[in-house]
């Protein structure tokens, strides 16, 4: 800091000050300083989705904190994720946030064999929010359609869904870990047309992070949010209220259930798809109940 200092005083442009203050740092500091930098200066790239690598690399000590010291992740299962290809992740969902897909992607990059990255689907909305959503796209989120999710499977990535949608994510703290209707099983169709196998995923710890009592719709309207959250903690202690707790999170990763056999002309038939959708919903909900059981405690467990 008292290079920096020095190098401003000398009227050096804050680039150059911070790029000879950065010389003092220890080396994996000084990388992330210079890399910082060059992102500053434009240099660096984003793929159509609007991906950039290079920033999920920058930001993952942020989420490697979350995953390791605040939520304490524990993982079963990573390496039942096909190493290649396509695949279509599909989990429980909770908070306004997309924290569990966060923390699904951070799994993946730390506990499989061959480490990728996921995509995951974002509720629209959550796309108008300042600095949110310009992050959120850079580490790998993609506004929720079924046409991208289709798009992202026939290039070959791994694409997480949330079938419960808002209901998921907006039901009160009493109905946690009860899975909401899948809907019709689109995701099934998607899965289906594109060929790709389902990996059930069940996250435990993640509706604990804001255990809602509450909701203001008026408050929802006025920032064209799917609902506003009371929290014990939000909007009671304004900005700081938005801080997750840190419950203690187990994720599973479930047999992949291949699709490729049955044909995309099976997406038409409406009995399969509901009869797959429920075998999916019905393969979390049990394995939520188990994890569940493992969880001695919420946050200490």
């Amino acid at each position: 800091m008292r290079r920096l200092r020095a190098g401003l005083d000398a009227g050096l442009e804050l680039p150059e000050a911070i790029t000879r203050g950065a010389a003092a740092l220890p080396r994996d500091a000084r990388e992330t300083v210079y890399r910082v930098l060059d992102r500053m200066d434009g240099d660096y790239s984003e793929d159509e989705w609007g991906f950039d690598e290079g920033f999920a690399e920058l930001v993952e000590p942020f989420f490697a904190f979350l995953y390791e010291s605040w939520w304490r992740v524990k993982v079963v299962g990573a390496e039942r994720v096909p190493a290649h290809g396509r695949a279509l992740l599909t989990a429980n969902h909770a908070g306004i946030l997309p924290w569990d897909a966060t923390m699904i992607s951070m799994a993946l990059l730390r506990e499989h064999p061959l480490p990728r990255y996921a995509r995951f689907m974002v509720l629209n909305w959550a796309f108008d929010l300042p600095w949110i959503s310009g992050g959120m796209r850079k580490v790998g989120g993609v506004v929720a359609s079924p046409f991208n999710a289709m798009r992202l499977l026939e290039q070959d990535h791994l694409v997480a869904v949330f079938p419960e949608g808002v209901k998921g994510t907006g039901k009160p703290y009493s109905e946690r870990y009860r899975l909401q209707r899948f809907g019709r099983g689109g995701f099934v169709e998607i899965a289906l047309r594109t060929a790709a196998p389902i990996v059930p995923v069940a996250v435990v710890g993640s509706e604990e992070i804001y255990p809602k009592v509450a909701d203001l719709p008026v408050l929802a309207r006025l920032i064209g949010a799917p609902y506003f959250p009371v929290t014990p903690t939000f909007p009671l202690l304004g900005p700081l209220g938005a801080v997750p707790l840190p419950s203690k999170w187990l994720i599973e990763f479930g047999e992949p259930i291949p699709t490729a056999e049955l044909g995309p002309e099976a997406a038409d038939d409406p009995m399969l798809v509901f009869d797959l959708a429920d075998q999916v919903r019905e393969t979390i909900q049990l394995t939520l109940y188990r994890l569940l059981g493992r969880r001695r405690n919420a946050f200490r467990g």
